[in-house]
């Protein structure tokens, strides 16, 4: 009787944390497609991109706030010319024009980081980031990055989630297909990358890199790829 009611409280433990990982793979992956849709959207009634918009001030409504304009030269930047946080304002945008569920208002255009009340965070406390930049895939640890905009998940993800994600809405690879490996971090500690390191998030920086989930590697995240 005992073996039994431990082999049931064990079952439960068990059962307890699958669905909880599940939830956190559901989350990231929410967010994920909530933010690549809000950007499209956004890019099809304004015929700009969020963050970059030069026009903002006049055609949106953000509330208390006024509302800054990028520099509209097609890049969401970190930062611009100018020195504005396009990257920041982008979320601005996004909540401000309907596209976005939250309330994310820059301050002014003098903000350089992010904080809770301009961008939102991933499951695990992380910010995320849309931005035009070459961090993501085999290129964000290697020379020569290739800049393109992406929706970073932002840091501390385990990777066991990130390659669940990636095995459900791409193909599992962390250097291929339009969700990949980011060492992007707004915050610390910052990811543990090295390719094969044995604490790193993929086996290798190489194009055939696996995600490193035997490492059980708890900083890491990824990128889709817009």
């Amino acid at each position: 009787m005992v073996l039994v009611i431990v082999g049931l409280v064990l079952g439960g433990v068990l059962t307890g944390q699958q669905l909880i990982r599940n939830a956190k793979v559901r989350n990231l992956i929410v967010q994920q497609e909530g933010a690549k849709t809000a950007f499209f959207a956004f890019e099809d009634r304004y015929r700009a991109l969020p963050g970059d918009y030069r026009q903002a001030s006049t055609n949106i409504n953000c509330g208390a706030l006024p509302c800054p304009n990028g520099d509209g030269n097609g890049r969401i930047e970190a930062p611009n010319s100018a020195a504005m946080h396009e990257e920041i304002l982008a979320w601005m945008h996004l909540s401000a024009a309907g596209f976005l569920n939250g309330n994310y208002a820059m301050s002014s255009a003098a903000v350089t980081a992010p904080g809770p009340d301009n961008t939102p965070r991933n499951p695990f406390g992380a910010y995320m980031q849309l931005a035009f930049d070459g961090l993501w895939g085999k290129d964000s640890n290697r020379a020569g990055p290739v800049p393109r905009h992406t929706v970073k998940t932002g840091n501390q993800v385990p990777v066991e989630l990130i390659a669940e994600v990636d095995r459900k809405i791409d193909d599992g690879v962390p250097y291929a297909g339009a969700f990949q490996f980011s060492t992007y971090s707004a915050n610390a500690p910052a990811p543990a990358v090295g390719g094969a390191s044995p604490s790193s998030c993929t086996s290798s920086d190489a194009d055939n890199g696996i995600w490193n989930e035997p490492a059980s590697q708890t900083n890491c995240g990824a990128a889709s790829l817009l």
